[in-house]
């Protein structure tokens, strides 16, 4: 079933070029014959690839499904590229898949998990769109809401539209700077009386993730620029204190605004304040509250191991995703939501 509305797809051109500023990515040709019909890059992204087929966890997702999850992944980060095509007639979410395994062999890459339909865990007819039941492996990438296709286009009805035949692998391949890491989903889509173009047709999402340094572009909030946003709002925002995905561990990156704190809770002895972890809303509540908890918690460690400040100055606290300083609906938006806020306790 695609995403609701009215039958406005049913108008919709076949492709016969790729959409207006799109691109493939240098790492991976494309299938002879097929058109973008879907494209996001990211200068520096996050990006979790699946080792192992999903399986069922206790946790929900944004939309009210039964998460499901892979017990093995690599966590990456680096430029971020996703592309989606459409396929010439005739040719078989299988037979596509191929040829890309064998593209990425020959360029020295190697498959490194591959699955097919329920093979792949979670609910293998459903692509990014749908709330309240199981999630999919497309879903596990990105939901409905992150697709920014314009409504009935083919792009947005080949991406939340039901699958069959669904076909999957993850691979890598090596290079000067790092290894640029590939998933290649294809399926054939249906996509009712509100895509019917879709119906029928083979798809292929193509992620690539190649390696780059993150530009350091967010400047360390000084001491006394802290102690100014304490004094008139009572806090101080700071998104100098890094983590990597999923995990409690302060990044050493994190040095300079440590720093910084300690020289704040020194400058006024009198001063006591709430860490408080903040969250985007990748993944379920309870697990976002959590994490966002014991994120806190490490950087009060921190501070009181490395640089001096005593913890009893320090409450931690965890808000997960319920406070968002922007939308959750694009990578821009969850970057700002993920941060560390100091708020005047005394």
């Amino acid at each position: 079933m695609a995403l609701g509305g009215t039958a406005f797809a049913a108008d919709a051109p076949i492709p016969t070029k790729d959409i207006p500023g799109a691109k493939d990515s240098p790492t991976l040709k494309r299938y002879e014959g097929s058109y973008i019909i879907s494209n996001t890059a990211f200068a520096y992204s996050d990006f979790k690839a699946p080792l192992s087929k999903l399986e069922e966890t206790d946790q929900r997702d944004v939309n009210n499904n039964r998460l499901f999850a892979p017990k093995q992944e690599q966590e990456l980060e680096g430029r971020l590229t996703r592309l989606a095509y459409w396929i010439p007639d005739g040719r078989s979410p299988f037979e596509v898949m191929r040829n890309y395994q064998d593209e990425l062999e020959a360029a020295g890459g190697q498959v490194l998990f591959s699955c097919k339909a329920e093979t792949c865990g979670g609910d293998h007819t459903r692509s990014s769109y749908g709330g309240g039941g199981t999630s999919s492996l497309m879903m596990y990438f990105f939901h409905a809401a992150d697709v920014k296709d314009a409504p009935f286009s083919i792009g947005q009805c080949a991406l939340t539209s039901s699958v069959s035949d669904q076909r999957y692998f993850t691979g890598k391949k090596p290079g000067p700077d790092g290894d640029t890491w590939i998933t290649v989903q294809t399926f054939q889509a249906d996509g009712g009386a509100t895509c019917k173009p879709v119906t029928g047709r083979t798809f292929a999402l193509v992620h690539v993730l190649e390696p780059k340094a993150r530009e350091k572009k967010m400047t360390t909030v000084r001491a006394d620029e802290m102690a100014k946003s304490i004094g008139s709002t009572g806090k101080v925002t700071l998104y100098g204190i890094l983590f990597d995905t999923a995990k409690t561990d302060v990044k050493p990156e994190s040095g300079a605004t440590l720093q910084e704190i300690s020289a704040l809770m020194k400058a006024d002895t009198k001063l006591a304040v709430i860490v408080v972890g903040h969250t985007d809303n990748q993944g379920g509540y309870d697990y976002n509250l959590d994490l966002s908890r014991r994120r806190a918690d490490s950087v009060i460690k921190v501070l009181a191991a490395s640089y001096g400040v005593d913890g009893k100055r320090l409450k931690a606290a965890g808000v997960g995703m319920v406070a968002p300083a922007a939308s959750n609906d694009d990578e821009a938006g969850r970057s700002k939501n993920r941060r560390v806020e100091l708020v005047k306790l005394n």
